[in-house]
């Protein structure tokens, strides 16, 4: 395992981490939980990625129960949360002052910790000044309730906005994204995000690095039963994803995959590390098994010369 910087932070965190998504605490219980995160730990990775909204919370109540029975020293660990969506009530969704502070008590309940690394904004809040909720993670991190904040799914506009507001104000500023990155979702990130990462120093924590596993393959001829977009909740994400122009482009990784002797979820994930401004990207797994074949994705980024590059960028054009 190698661990990069997070963004211009003196943060390093493992290139591959673990997140915990609807799956622990959801679709799997605490045995299944450990056996994943104990195998990633054994891997090398040190992050493990969180939300409040995650299975209405019982996600990182699952992790927390886990980090509780394995007993790794807090400092070793890089631990976040991601703050929006809190619960049903007026006051309980966005980034007020209010829901930043609460939602952030909360998540610590959730994790177990007196502390987390990183605390992301789900989403941007219309309808909070940017103002407020800078001032909001600005006491935080002076509280020492989190070491560094950042963003998910914001426009370059609403981070840049950010920062210069955190700046003008001697506030601290956000300094790392979590957005979605793959193979078939990569104009924000390589053109939006481009004058963040350049000007800024801004970190990335990528995730959806197989596009909801649309470039493992499974999807090539139809939709398993038991698989992700068969059932009824994620029709939606069914109909964008599951397209037969996206599924040509997948198949078209195959003789790339078979003669670097890696599997096309490999490749992808390789493909994504292969950009200097990612700074970690976000597997997921139910099974330790895996969590292995993902962690088997680092080595094969230096198979990746510029002539396989290009070949896969043939079929995958940055719009």
């Amino acid at each position: 395992m190698h661990y990069r910087r997070l963004g211009k932070t003196g943060l390093k965190v493992s290139e591959l981490s673990l997140g915990s998504w609807v799956t622990y605490g959801g679709q799997v219980g605490d045995d299944a939980a450990k056996a994943c995160m104990v195998t990633a730990w054994d891997a090398g990775v040190n992050f493990f990625d969180g939300a409040e909204v995650y299975a209405k919370g019982e996600a990182e109540r699952s992790m927390g129960r886990v980090l509780k029975q394995v007993g790794w020293r807090r400092e070793s660990m890089v631990l976040s949360t991601k703050l929006f969506w809190g619960g049903e009530g007026p006051n309980d969704v966005g980034l007020s002052h209010k829901r930043v502070m609460e939602g952030m008590n909360a998540a610590l309940k959730r994790w177990q910790v007196e502390y987390l690394d990183l605390v992301f904004c789900h989403r941007p809040d219309p309808n909070t000044p940017i103002e407020e909720t800078v001032r909001a993670f600005d006491i935080l991190i002076k509280q020492g309730k989190l070491f560094y904040w950042g963003t998910s799914e914001w426009s370059a506009a609403e981070i840049l906005s950010a920062i210069k507001i955190a700046r003008e104000l001697n506030l601290t500023p956000p300094v790392m994204e979590q957005p979605q990155y793959n193979l078939l979702s990569r104009e924000r990130f390589e053109k939006e995000y481009a004058s963040l990462f350049a000007d800024y120093g801004y970190g990335s924590t990528i995730w959806s690095p197989l596009a909801s596993g649309i470039l493992t393959g499974k999807y090539d001829a139809g939709i398993p039963a038991g698989s992700r977009f068969s059932q009824q909740n994620y029709e939606w994400l069914k109909e964008r994803m599951v397209t037969p122009e996206n599924i040509a482009k997948v198949k078209s990784l195959t003789p790339i995959a078979n003669e670097l002797g890696v599997t096309r979820a490999q490749l992808a994930i390789a493909w994504c590390l292969k950009n200097p401004n990612v700074s970690t990207v976000l597997t997921g797994a139910t099974k330790p098994e895996q969590v292995m074949e993902n962690m088997k994705a680092l080595s094969v980024v230096e198979k990746l010369t510029p002539e396989i590059m290009k070949r896969i960028e043939t079929h995958f054009p940055l719009p």
